[in-house]
């Protein structure tokens, strides 16, 4: 196995992120200010770097539901104009700092009302942030508007969805805890993307297996698979290693399906047991469209950088398959065909080629 890539170059490497989450990412700085100056008060601490630890501490329970309990801080402190904007400029602003050339940020509208807002008003207050975090900095984010899957305004946030596409809206998404509320719950809002020539991905194949994929693609028509990381359910492996894959597995493989895989995260949530145990390694073999993404940065304690350089360590990766897993998100990217070209062929493509030339 060849050495593992050094985290300060990995750093230096343009790098595409298409699942994040908005209210994931907070700084525990920020949170701290955000509470002081909004009056929220149930902070399990006002000190940033044990909030910090606290947030870690609490998402590795191995239990999603536990995992999500986190957000309740993060969201109670984005309930302003304010507070929005600041939070969307310093994502823009940390994930340039670590490389990130594309972004596609999520978050859930319906979430940030609760003293008053509207859900264009929010839309708009984190479409200004990530402008004002991006500018000047080598990165271009859209974001994708999410619906919670246990409640039923994803159709309105569908709409929105479309109504903002042209300035910062990259698509549609739906989250949420996945056992008992199957994405076709919300057909008619996928139905209604599909009408307007929209994208959107589903979180699917995270916490529930093959049956959440298989709906999410053949029922909802799924560009992307958030997760997915169970499709490896459909895949038997053989004492010679020969892998065989059913009929899903091989749907997802043959129509490049992309698969928004977050290795930190899905350590948390209990779906998979380590890194070098992560379905990741056999489905990048198996030339699956396999993308590395961050989920939540703060409740994982992780980059993009980082997420990269632990699976440097634990598969041998090198800058041929950083580049690969790149390439693919690129590809995968709600971007128009041009501009997506445009940045593999101008910013991912050259940045690689010095990184391994200076190897």
């Amino acid at each position: 196995m060849s050495q593992p890539l050094a985290l300060e170059e990995i750093r230096q490497a343009p790098k595409v992120l298409l699942h994040d989450h908005l209210d994931g990412g907070l700084r525990p700085e920020t949170i701290v200010d955000l509470a002081r100056e909004t009056g929220y008060d149930r902070l399990p601490t006002t000190d940033p770097d044990a909030l910090r630890t606290w947030f870690r501490e609490a998402s590795d329970s191995g239990s999603l539901e536990r995992y999500l309990e986190t957000f309740d801080h993060t969201v109670g402190v984005m309930q302003t104009r304010e507070s929005l904007v600041r939070v969307a400029a310093e994502c823009a602003e940390d994930l340039a700092a670590d490389g990130v050339v594309y972004a596609e940020v999520r978050y859930a509208p319906e979430q940030h009302t609760q003293t008053g807002l509207s859900l264009e008003e929010v839309i708009e207050a984190v479409i200004e942030g990530f402008e004002t975090g991006s500018r000047g900095r080598g990165i271009k984010v859209g974001t994708l508007l999410t619906a919670m899957r246990h409640q039923a305004r994803s159709r309105e946030i569908a709409e929105l969805a479309v109504r903002y596409r042209d300035v910062g809206v990259a698509g549609f998404d739906i989250a949420g805890a996945e056992a008992g509320y199957p994405p076709t719950r919300h057909l008619d809002a996928f139905e209604y993307l599909q009408r307007e020539n929209s994208h959107f991905t589903i979180h699917a194949g995270e916490a529930f297996g093959l049956p959440s994929i298989w709906q999410a693609i053949q029922w909802c028509g799924a560009d992307r698979l958030g997760h997915g990381v169970r499709i490896i359910d459909d895949i038997t492996v053989a004492g010679d290693g020969q892998a065989k894959l059913g009929r899903l597995a091989a749907y997802v493989r043959d129509k490049r399906i992309p698969l928004e895989m977050c290795p930190t995260s899905n350590l948390q949530t209990g779906a998979a047991t380590s890194i070098a145990e992560h379905p990741i390694g056999l489905l990048r073999a198996l030339n699956f469209r396999v993308t590395v993404n961050t989920d939540n940065r703060l409740m994982s304690g992780t980059s993009l950088s980082e997420e990269f350089a632990k699976l440097s360590e634990a598969f041998g990766y090198g800058w041929d398959d950083l580049q690969w897993f790149t390439i693919n998100a690129m590809k995968s990217a709600f971007l128009q065909f041009d501009e997506r070209l445009a940045l593999i062929n101008g910013v991912i493509k050259p940045g690689f080629a010095r990184l391994k030339w200076k190897a």
